[in-house]
């Protein structure tokens, strides 16, 4: 995998502890948005990397305006440079069977009095290029003990080619750890009626495991031979390809007789 990190903001540590495979992940932090994309060209080529990430849109900033002093105007420098870019990139993107991101910021349209006044930087180009789009937005925050440990997050897909559109998806992202596993399991088995929500109790073969949703999340991440019999009833419920049946990499640390027993299973 490729990051671009054109913000200069990637923190490898976080980054690890949240999931990412740093030891596999070329990072490039260049110095200005024409080299940003000319790096991105360059890996795309090599067919070395699977995916690559340019974080962010926003951050790729014309040579032009770099050198120039604050100030100055250069109205549709970067709309231009985003356009040609992706012309060059389209074709090798699709020969290559590579997966690029790109990362953008919201603004808001000044004036707008009807209408959505959101709209993003970097002009047009990327909105008709892109194959997929999506919005993520967080929507409230966790809390654990009057404490806030993570954010809920929804995502919309505002444009697909390849799938139908204006599908949603709702997670937990938490402080330090990423996407919550044991959150969305919870939350598929109990649309499903696996996991039965009555009030505020969450209850798994008629034994309760949490009164609200946070503790019902640290039941399934201290038990993880119930979590795995779970996540496998949700797969068969969802028509999905079966799990490993493994523990995660953590609790298995943490449980390897557990995880043995598991495999003879």
């Amino acid at each position: 995998a490729g990051f671009i990190d054109a913000e200069h903001a990637l923190d490898p540590v976080y980054a690890k502890n949240i999931g990412v495979d740093i030891d596999n992940l070329y990072i490039s932090q260049p110095d200005n948005g024409e080299q940003a994309l000319e790096i991105t060209e360059m890996m795309v080529r090599s067919g070395a990397v699977d995916i690559i990430i340019v974080d962010s849109v926003a951050a790729l900033v014309p040579k032009a305006e770099i050198d120039g002093d604050m100030g100055d105007s250069h109205v549709g420098l970067q709309a231009r440079l985003m356009s040609q870019a992706l012309r060059k990139l389209t074709a090798i993107v699709s020969k290559s069977n590579c997966v690029v991101i790109f990362i953008n910021q919201l603004r808001e349209k000044v004036g707008v009095m009807f209408g959505n006044p959101e709209t993003t930087t970097g002009g047009r180009a990327l909105k008709f290029y892109s194959s997929i789009r999506m919005d993520v937005r967080r929507i409230e925050a966790l809390k654990q003990g009057g404490e806030v440990v993570g954010n809920r997050t929804r995502v919309k897909v505002v444009k697909n080619k390849v799938a139908p559109p204006f599908r949603e998806a709702e997670f937990d992202i938490m402080f330090g750890k990423g996407i919550s596993r044991e959150g969305d399991i919870l939350d598929l088995a109990a649309n499903e009626n696996i996991i039965v929500k009555s009030g505020a109790w969450y209850a798994y073969n008629d034994a309760k495991i949490g009164q609200g949703r946070e503790n019902a999340k640290q039941y399934l991440k201290e038990n993880p031979l119930v979590f795995l019999e779970i996540e496998q009833k949700v797969r068969e419920k969802y028509n999905l390809v079966p799990g490993t049946g493994e523990l995660p990499e953590e609790e298995a640390e943490k449980n390897p007789g557990e995880k043995k027993e598991d495999n003879k299973k």
